[in-house]
């Protein structure tokens, strides 16, 4: 299988440390971002990376930074000692600018002796300890073993997203309401329709529908979400196989909460923007607004005149054929 890290083979004959690095982030960024064990390994590199540079300086400034400095700097995230609106902000600000480039590298390390060692490498590349010769002799000597350690790691972050995300749906399946569909999704209706409960429209497999949707990985992380936008229109045909499973068992008017297990959903590659892991269940409040072609059932809608009201045209099945037009 591919994976977004697999690009790091790349090491063993180039230089592209920084592309590769980051592909990885991104595709575990999402998950990774609210664990604490990942964060203080994180701050264990800011840590080594600052004190390395300190012996690197030749100058050292006596003048201390006053408590209310101190305070405006901790609410900014900028080191203490660094006064605003310097030069010396403005090459802090470098640093944070290249190292967003690089990337969040804490799911790579398992300790902070090993993020330690990281961040020596990076300060060593980047001060010239080591010529580019030296640099490729050693990709070429560890590379096959750190592509290894790489993939290894990113299969156990990707089992650990995949258990988390279904434990979460079965949990979301015991819960009193809610049920399971023969494909795996979990659905469970939070607001009835107009037309009371289990009543009313039902999108066809060729339905065009407009929601609005709030979209979440087993963490919380918001990865999509119409809320504060306006609604979004379109034909199911178009979206993944959960969605499709999941609105078919909605009544318009209803909203919901779809549980989706990652093989109706993004899979084991995720998205290519990583903003899905491979392996994530995802959670979804949809609010089905309007089946605008191609309902099923419902009671009929009556106009003014006490006549029956029909969203689909004179003769239409309500079904999209390929080419968008009804049939």
């Amino acid at each position: 299988m591919k994976y977004p890290i697999a690009a790091l083979l790349f090491l063993l004959n180039t230089a592209s440390l920084t592309q590769t690095t980051l592909g990885f982030s991104a595709a575990f960024a999402p998950i990774i971002a609210k664990n604490k064990s990942f964060q203080k390994r994180a701050r264990s590199l800011s840590f080594a990376l600052g004190a390395e540079v300190a012996k690197e300086s030749t100058s050292t400034s006596e003048e201390s930074t006053s408590e209310s400095q101190q305070e405006e700097q901790s609410k900014s995230g900028i080191s203490a000692g660094i006064e605003a609106g310097s030069h010396d902000e403005l090459m802090y600000v470098l640093g944070v600018n290249l190292a967003r480039q690089l990337g969040d590298i804490s799911p790579l390390t398992e300790s902070s002796e090993e993020m330690t060692s990281v961040a020596r490498g990076i300060l060593d590349t980047v001060v010239g300890r080591i010529t580019d010769e030296q640099q490729r002799a050693l990709l070429a000597l560890r590379g096959k073993e750190l592509n290894e350690l790489i993939t290894n790691r990113a299969n156990n972050i990707r089992a650990k997203i995949e258990e988390a995300g279904l434990a979460m749906l079965q949990q979301m399946k015991e819960t009193e309401g809610a049920f399971e569909h023969e494909s795996g999704v979990v659905i469970h209706v939070l607001e009835h329709g107009p037309e009371g409960p289990g009543e009313g429209m039902k999108p066809s497999a060729g339905a065009v529908v407009k929601v609005h949707y709030h979209g979440t990985l087993p963490d919380g992380t918001i990865f999509d979400s119409s809320i504060g936008k306006d609604p979004v229109q379109f034909p199911l045909a178009n979206v993944i196989d959960g969605w499709k499973v999941g609105l078919q068992q909605m009544h318009e008017g209803e909203v919901a909460m779809l549980g989706i297990p990652p093989s109706l959903a993004y899979g084991a590659e995720g998205t290519p923007d990583g903003r899905i892991p491979g392996g994530a269940t995802l959670f979804f409040k949809v609010e089905l607004l309007e089946i605008v072609s191609g309902g099923i059932g419902g009671s009929p809608l009556l106009g003014a005149d006490g006549k029956s009201l029909k969203k689909n045209k004179p003769g239409s099945s309500g079904l999209l054929g390929a080419d968008g037009k009804p049939l």
